[in-house]
């Protein structure tokens, strides 16, 4: 059964946040993505929730979460500092199992993964860029700098106002199909629930974007064809998998090139058929990505530990 819980972290944030399986055990972490909330995820969490506890946050600036009104607070380390300090409340002295993200919410799991890796022992990102290729794709892929124009318009000052006109009829298109339809999943009820988180929070949700240094190059402004991002900033040594709809508008399928310069355990599952939106049209693919996940972990675990000459006895067994 999902609850709500609150958080309220050292920083002055408060987190709502959905959650089902008993406290103290291992921790599955959800991170949604724009402009969706912590509900996204309750199909997925409950096949977890026997064994695992299962947290999905409404990131800053969302739903009941706390909603600063500073665009400066949206910066990646604030909203990064957020979800080190939720796994410090619900994993006290451990790392989260895993962390599994979504479009925003994997944009935030990659730093985590890169700035804290001891806080995570697996990460399943799921049509989300790493720092690394997005910037590579936004300086040198006509393609992917046509794709990401419309953050621009996110960070409008007008830009909520203008999404929630017309019944959110702009937002609603962010969902459509090919055929321009809405689809399938999205039913009246999910549309009633969308359509009361955005009076809620859309303002300060596209403050990600206005915060956001990585933005497609235009006439008016190309500082980003210089920008570099030292290795630092794009290496991890989290174990990850990555779970790509290839049907996906914004985010192009080039930006999985090249990932496993900086990520050496990685997996990555193109999901053909699939768009943006691969939680809500392929769930069951997203919950064995994560039983397989969970399981190669537990098994890495309970392995009996190899022979080892006193030379080596003193190395960690552990990724």
């Amino acid at each position: 059964m999902i609850e709500t819980i609150r958080h309220h972290l050292p920083q002055g944030i408060t987190l709502d946040c959905r959650a089902c399986g008993a406290p103290g055990k291992p921790l599955l972490l959800f991170v949604h993505g724009f402009p969706e909330g912590a509900f996204i995820w309750d199909g997925v969490m409950t096949p977890f929730s026997d064994r695992w506890r299962c947290v999905a946050p409404d990131l800053r600036g969302y739903g009941h979460s706390s909603q600063p009104a500073d665009v400066a607070a949206y910066r990646p380390k604030a909203l990064v500092q957020d979800l080190v300090e939720l796994i410090a409340r619900e994993s006290p002295g451990q790392p989260a199992a895993c962390v599994i993200a979504h479009d925003w919410g994997g944009a935030l799991a990659w730093n985590l993964a890169i700035q804290h890796p001891q806080l995570l022992e697996q990460l399943l990102i799921i049509n989300a860029p790493h720092p690394g290729t997005f910037l590579r794709e936004l300086q040198h892929n006509p393609a992917q700098q046509a794709a990401s124009q419309y953050m621009h318009f996110l960070r409008r000052p007008d830009a909520a106002d203008k999404l929630l006109a017309d019944g959110a009829r702009r937002l609603w298109d962010f969902f459509r199909t090919p055929a321009g339809t809405l689809p399938d999943w999205l039913t009246p009820e999910l549309q009633a629930c969308y359509l009361a988180h955005w009076q809620q929070s859309l303002a300060t949700a596209c403050h990600y974007y206005s915060a956001n240094p990585l933005v497609p190059p235009r006439e008016a402004d190309r500082s980003i064809l210089q920008l570099q991002l030292p290795d630092s900033l794009l290496s991890t040594p989290v174990p990850t998998q990555v779970l790509w709809g290839m049907d996906d508008v914004a985010l192009r399928p080039e930006l999985l090139n090249g990932l496993e310069q900086w990520v050496p355990h990685l997996t990555v599952e193109p999901v053909p058929g699939a768009s943006h939106w691969l939680v809500h049209e392929q769930p069951a693919v997203v919950i064995r990505s994560l039983h397989q996940l969970l399981l190669s972990a537990l098994t890495h675990r309970t392995a009996p530990a190899p022979t080892q000459s006193a030379s080596t006895a003193d190395l960690p067994l552990d990724y």
